[in-house]
């Protein structure tokens, strides 16, 4: 890796994770739809990490699958927890999606459309002003119910980043979190975690509007960088319009999505949040952390 991190702080974001009600399910959707492949057959979920995520009770099964340098784990628990929320809107503190580049919007809409996923974008890809980045993106959701965005860059940073992937669907660029308290959350991700913010803008307008599948937005965008930067995170605050619910889901509830970091000491990391006011928890041999972030989103250390 070519970042550093002090010993008690992350390293890298190295996955993703999702629950969910069926894995073959959503294995189809994700390999048929976006271009993931399994790397591994459904399999138990490590122990350290069924500690730490409060599961050693429950029979937790994983699925592993990739999208090029990127890793996803899907979970399904039994028994299970909460379902995902009906009526959900990209205001809800328990959004999180996955951003995934495309080498060719027009075309990977047409792939993904044959699955006929619900949309959250209105009227299709939307093309933001250049003002906001001047990317083409597309939101939807996943089976369960998970938020998705397809992403084009245009130009730029971004757009080299990306530039050698191979495939119409290239990996995941971030996975973005709607927060209500940006001052706790930044605090926790700079603070706690040793994130640091590299841009930051507020989007509105009506691209934004269809985008989101709401009215008149104004939200803030904040990008956060590990020590090793790709992927990273994405913080969504919404001023307007007003958040409507604020529920919060363990790992075991269809709604929970994770961002897993790797770190060098994983309960060195849980004591740094706990003097911090979180409520980590760490296995017994302390390959592995768990902690919720202010508004409820899922954080997963492994020891790496």
């Amino acid at each position: 890796m070519s970042g550093t991190a002090p010993a008690s702080g992350v390293r890298a974001l190295v996955g993703f994770g999702r629950t969910v009600a069926d894995l073959a399910v959503t294995e189809a959707f994700y390999r048929d739809g976006l271009g993931f492949a399994r790397t591994a057959p459904p399999e138990p979920l490590p122990a350290a990490q069924a500690e730490a995520m409060g599961l050693a009770d429950r029979r937790a099964t994983q699925l592993r699958m990739r999208l090029g340098g990127q890793t996803m784990t899907f979970l399904a628990v039994d028994p299970p927890g909460a379902p995902y929320p009906a009526d959900p809107a990209a205001t809800d503190p328990f959004f999180q999606h996955l951003a995934i580049p495309v080498r060719d919007m027009e075309a990977a809409a047409a792939r993904l459309g044959r699955l006929a996923p619900a949309p959250i974008s209105r009227g299709g890809p939307q093309r933001l002003p250049a003002s906001t980045g001047g990317v083409t993106a597309y939101k939807f959701r996943d089976p369960d119910g998970h938020p998705l965005e397809l992403i084009f860059f245009p130009d730029g940073p971004a757009a080299a980043r990306w530039r050698g992937a191979p495939g119409l669907f290239l990996g995941i660029d971030h996975s973005a979190i709607t927060v209500t308290d940006l001052d706790a959350t930044l605090a926790f991700l700079t603070g706690s975690l040793g994130l640091t913010v590299a841009a930051r803008g507020l989007n509105r307008g009506p691209e934004q509007a269809r985008l989101d599948g709401v009215v008149d937005p104004q939200v803030d965008v904040i990008a956060l960088e590990p020590p090793d930067p790709a992927p990273h995170v994405e913080l969504l605050h919404y001023r307007a319009p007003a958040t409507r619910r604020r529920l919060t889901f363990g790992p075991a509830d269809r709604a929970s999505t994770r961002y897993v970091f790797s770190a060098a000491d994983p309960q060195a990391l849980s004591r740094r949040l706990r003097e911090s006011g979180q409520t980590p928890l760490t296995s017994a041999d302390g390959a592995a952390a768990y902690c919720a972030g202010p508004d409820g989103h899922g954080f997963l250390f492994v020891r790496g």
